[in-house]
């Protein structure tokens, strides 16, 4: 009853039949009640994402499962302490951190969000350690600024640790004696000649419910870790069974595969954004099953629907094993011939969404006829593998002997050198990925766009891949370019938020109110809960100057995830635009205890406090942005400023030619060079910068206004008077326009007067 009530349990989550899966496991757990299975209910509860029913479940348990199930209901709970607590408890302070990779994993963040970097780069480190496809772990290290180069990373090294997971498990005692197992299904096909294809079929069905006490599964936000890892690979959820123990010693696959976790938020936990960090990353764990012993199992055929190419279909040419049948070995990538073809062909978007949504419904398709069909073929196969069995024993024993060099990965059989090469391919694609991604976080733009240009074309037209391109251009301030790349991303990936709030704020740079106002449309309807949605409404409302709205849409997208940094500094920004300068300091400080490397919210203080004439600070708060961020012109320009305010004009100079050569484009630094100049009574150099910077900005008021007070200060005023009326002319802002007839009025009073006054 135990077996059945759990498969049942599985076969739920599986078809996320959540609330069905949650009442079954409390049958389970009234009837036979375990620390396993309590750990099921826990975990169906996480899926649902209610962690406040699966803290309550497992608090004060004491198996390494449990408490890593308890620290990840804490997490989203944002009871950090207690998360810690679990994973390193005080009264055991050797004890090994649960559930391998993914348990690091975790407490990394835990150490992230509780301001202990650097312990968080090491459990971040040890994750990556252990399972070098942990791509969220890197992520984190590259938002922390501490990864290392990616081809070190995902290097030698790292291949031959993912070798090592898949090909030591032909080693295994559990696969050793997979052999003799073949030798035995000889015997228990001649020894049930006279029953039925159906009553085999139900037969090997509950050996194989029996079998999944003692494997490794994986579901939600849960990992497995690889095979020779250690007790914490335990199954958390199945009951061990005596009855079990003496039917096999196979390790069954994994029970649930790509089961989404629902954590706080995925972007944040990814990259901000996110793509920022999240508990999505799990391990796969091998199969540990032989072709041979598969043609009398029936649920082998129903748990991989979504891999590749159909199980029944490989499974039905498995039916007709002959002496040179175990020479075809199906390939270790079942969408190879897929990808090349999107790849090679020139599809255009529509196509391409179209493509996707017709891949979607005859996958929901197959899950849904599964029962069916593989009833069907599991009929005609065991018809087929009785009578062969019964012609030859010898030919079964010899080809399971020579499948030895076969192993099982992900619900495919590869051979060895398929699993040696497949792991060398995923790894030289990580490293261009992370490289990528690592440039992108230190800010080096340029080098980012031409390590994503190395990826293949099936890859590099990738919602995700794309996104990175387009905040790559989005820190150049090329947002042309940017919106290029998040609208080409949109195209491909309608359904993702991923970089989205990035993509509302090229669009409000841009000033294309009616673009952001359809992106925000278009996002609320996909997502209201997704921070994303509501940062691009509240871009929306800030472009057409109703800054009260915004702040609430923007409040709104904070109160949705407390660590999505990006929001919290949109307030900021409202909060300076609406000149409440406190709140706007504590929005900023609320940014940088999310993600102290947030150069956005350093700059926004330093824009603070040099409003405030509070110039120490200035210069402190921007000298934090330009040691994060050293390729922005803008920041270089205003810390240059702040360096001049301080007295500190030749370091001012320096910065200012920097950012001056770091984007030729931008005004702003040539400007502030001549308001230097001309502070240090350099008029003439000052004339000549201004003179240039009048080629590239013939209709910036600033400039001549600036050139009227040098022509002034030289006493030259009817050059200064020609120069303030182009000014106006130019219709600056009410302010400039006021400064600017304040010093008509002063042009012909004395220099002595004008001191007096």
């Amino acid at each position: 009853m135990e077996a059945i009530l759990i498969d049942c349990v599985q076969k739920n989550l599986r078809h996320f039949m959540h609330s069905n899966a949650i009442f079954i496991s409390h049958r389970l757990c009234a009837h036979f009640p375990s620390e396993t299975n309590l750990q099921l209910l826990a975990g169906c509860y996480l899926q649902c994402n209610q962690a406040y029913a699966a803290y309550h479940i497992l608090k004060g348990t004491q198996t390494a499962q449990s408490r890593y199930l308890f620290a990840l209901s804490c997490f989203q709970m944002d009871l950090l302490s207690e998360a810690e607590a679990a994973l390193c408890p005080s009264n055991e302070p050797n004890a090994e951190v649960p559930n391998g990779s993914a348990g690091h994993y975790l407490l990394g963040l835990i150490y992230r969000y509780t301001d202990r970097r650097k312990s968080a780069i090491h459990h971040f480190k040890e994750a990556l350690s252990m399972d070098p496809l942990m791509w969220a772990a890197y992520e984190e290290l590259c938002l922390l600024g501490a990864a290392v180069e990616a081809t070190v990373v995902f290097g030698e090294a790292a291949t031959l640790c993912l070798q090592k997971q898949y090909l030591n498990s032909a080693t295994s005692p559990s696969l050793h004696s997979s052999v003799e197992d073949c030798r035995m299904a000889a015997a228990r096909h001649t020894v049930s000649e006279d029953a039925s294809p159906r009553q085999l079929r139900q037969m090997q069905g509950l050996k194989d419910n029996a079998r999944n006490h003692h494997g490794t599964s994986i579901f939600g936000g849960m990992a497995a870790e690889p095979i020779n890892s250690g007790p914490s690979n335990i199954s958390f959820y199945n009951t061990p069974s005596p009855k079990a123990t003496q039917l096999s010693s196979v390790a069954p696959p994994p029970l649930c595969r790509n089961m989404l976790p629902n954590g706080p938020n995925p972007n944040t936990l990814s990259s901000d954004s996110s793509p920022k960090s999240t508990l999505n990353s799990t391990i796969q764990a091998p199969r540990r099953k032989f072709v041979g012993e598969g043609k009398l199992r029936k649920i082998s055929g129903r748990l991989f629907s979504d891999s590749g190419p159909r199980r029944s279909s490989r499974l039905s040419s498995e039916a007709s094993i002959n002496a040179n049948a175990n020479a075809t070995v199906l390939s270790g990538n079942g969408t190879n011939n897929i990808s090349k073809h999107l790849g090679g062909s020139k599809l255009s978007p529509i196509k391409f969404r179209s493509m996707t949504i017709r891949k979607g419904q005859s996958w929901a398709n197959e899950n849904i006829d599964e029962g069916i069909h593989n009833e069907a073929q599991n009929d005609s196969r065991l018809n087929i593998t009785s009578t062969s069995s019964c012609s030859s024993h010898a030919i079964e024993v010899k080809s399971c002997e020579q499948e030895a060099a076969i192993f099982p990965v992900g619900g495919l059989v590869m051979s060895s050198s398929k699993v040696i090469s497949g792991a060398s391919e995923i790894l030289s694609l990580l490293r261009v990925l992370g490289e990528g991604y690592r440039l992108s976080c230190l800010y080096r733009c340029q080098d980012a766009l031409d390590n994503y240009l190395k990826l293949p074309h099936a890859h590099y037209n990738t919602g995700w891949v794309l996104c990175q391109v387009g905040k790559a251009y989005f820190e150049s301030v090329d947002y042309v370019e940017a919106d290029r790349a998040f609208s080409l991303a949109r195209q491909i990936t309608p359904y993702s938020l991923e970089g989205m709030d990035i993509y509302s704020t090229v669009l409000y740079h841009l000033k294309e109110d009616m673009k952001l106002s359809y992106l925000a449309q278009e996002l609320i309807s996909t997502d209201r809960l997704a921070p994303q949605s509501w940062c691009a409404m509240g871009n929306c409302y800030s472009l057409q100057k109703d800054h009260e709205t915004a702040l609430k849409n923007f409040q709104r997208a904070v109160q949705l995830n407390p660590r999505f940094a990006y929001a919290h500094t949109l307030c900021g920004h409202e909060y300076v635009a609406l000149e409440d300068f406190e709140n706007g300091i504590k929005c900023y400080q609320s940014a940088l205890k999310v993600d102290e490397r947030h150069y956005n919210a350093w700059y926004g203080l330093g824009m603070i406090y040099l409003r405030q004439e509070k110039f120490d600070f200035s210069e402190y708060q921007f000298r934090k942005a330009f040691q994060i961020n050293p390729q922005s012109s803008v920041i270089m320009s205003y810390f240059g400023t702040a360096l001049h305010a301080v007295k500190r004009s030749h370091e001012a100079m320096v910065i200012m030619d920097k950012a001056i050569l770091a984007d030729q484009k931008n005004p702003l630094p040539m400007y502030q060079k001549a308001n230097i100049l001309m502070c240090l009574e350099k008029f003439d150099e000052a004339l000549e910068v201004l003179e240039e910077l009048k080629e590239c900005s013939p209709s910036e008021s600033s400039v001549y206004a600036l050139m009227g007070n040098i022509y002034k200060r030289r006493n030259m005023h009817d050059r200064a008077m020609l120069h303030y009326g182009i000014a106006l002319d130019l219709k600056p802002s009410a302010t400039d326009v006021a400064t600017i007839k304040a010093a008509i009025e002063k042009l012909h009073v004395p220099d002595e007067i004008e001191d007096n006054l």
